[in-house]
């Protein structure tokens, strides 16, 4: 069940993004890589945008 109407997202999936983006501040503060985190942020909203779009078909 999504947060709210304007998201996608359902409490879990939010509370993961969140805490990455946390993590992907402090590597950037610290200069270390982030692009993994922010390949694992886009699965997780894709993921939910696809789900949304297939609830919305039926």
């Amino acid at each position: 069940m999504p947060v709210s109407k304007h998201d996608p997202h359902n409490a879990g999936e939010l509370a993961a993004v969140i805490l990455l983006g946390v993590r992907i501040e402090r590597r950037q503060a610290r200069g270390k890589p982030v692009k993994a985190l922010e390949n694992r942020v886009e699965r997780i909203r894709e993921k939910a945008q696809q789900r949304e779009n297939e609830r919305g078909k039926k």
